[in-house]
């Protein structure tokens, strides 16, 4: 069934999640401090199962060429995930599991799966891509949209040592060419091939460090609302250039954690 919001507890930490707005969380506050920027838009949702732009919206699968819906001209952006009703499978007060069915205008079946287990300092999410006949490329993330301004103290900073940043073309999608990490402010995507660690900071308030077994992250910071961080398991359009097959036998599991701590 779909569910309405389900609200996780642990310590003073307290989680959102809206499985029917695209299994996105909408809401993570500790103690009375809200991380994550508010509205249907916002939170952190699910990328899958592509991450960022795929260029015009196009792969190819084995010689069949899937053209995807254009939502972001020229190109189709962040997957179906969040703009999917999602069933919850199980909740408790500190985790929770959802699914959905692989549909149009994704041309193969399959399922997602999403759980989230949430501790007094952390948050753990994971993410499960499965083929229910034939091989297909995906990919998955999540696009977290967090608060610049906690409403004390100053903005966030942004602390990370990437390996190399994907040059960006003009056209918004990697060229190809790994260049070294420039100053932001960023719509980038960068390499962590040690894995991903990236430490959001709001001095004399909080500290949280995102981290994930995946070597690629976006950092958006061209806002003045938020900042993202967005761990995922290959860089835009690579679902063309990186394509991960996923089969029955051989499905694609996502990892990330956020753990914080009050300054």
């Amino acid at each position: 069934m779909i569910d309405e919001r389900v609200v996780l507890h642990a310590g003073d930490a307290d989680l959102t999640v809206d499985p029917a707005n695209g299994c996105r969380l909408s809401s993570l506050r500790v103690g009375d401090i809200e991380l994550l920027r508010q509205g249907p838009r916002y939170g952190a949702f699910p990328m899958v199962p592509w991450c960022g732009r795929t260029a015009l919206g196009r792969f190819d699968n084995r010689g069949t060429v899937v053209q995807l819906p254009i939502n972001s001209p020229p190109h189709a952006i962040h997957g179906t995930g969040r703009d999917t009703a999602w069933t919850v499978l199980r909740r408790d007060d500190r985790s929770a599991a959802f699914a959905y069915e692989l549909t149009d205008p994704w041309p193969y079946r399959g399922r997602v799966t999403q759980s989230v287990e949430l501790s007094a300092d952390s948050l753990t999410l994971t993410m499960r891509v499965e083929s229910a006949a034939e091989s297909f490329p995906a990919q998955a993330g999540w696009h977290p949209w967090f608060n610049r301004d906690l409403g004390a103290g100053a903005p966030a900073r942004i602390e990370f040592t990437p390996a190399w940043q994907e040059e960006r073309g003009a056209d918004h999608l990697p060229t190809g060419r790994r260049i070294a990490p420039r100053p932001g402010p960023w719509d980038d995507c960068f390499g962590m091939p040690g894995g991903v660690e990236v430490t959001l900071s709001w001095p004399g308030v909080l500290e949280l460090t995102v981290t994930s077994p995946a070597e690629w992250v976006v950092v958006f910071d061209e806002q003045e609302a938020a900042v993202c961080v967005e761990p995922q398991s290959g860089p835009p359009n690579g679902i063309n250039t990186l394509p991960r097959p996923v089969t029955p036998e051989s499905p694609l599991t996502m990892r990330t954690n956020w753990s914080w701590r009050k300054l």
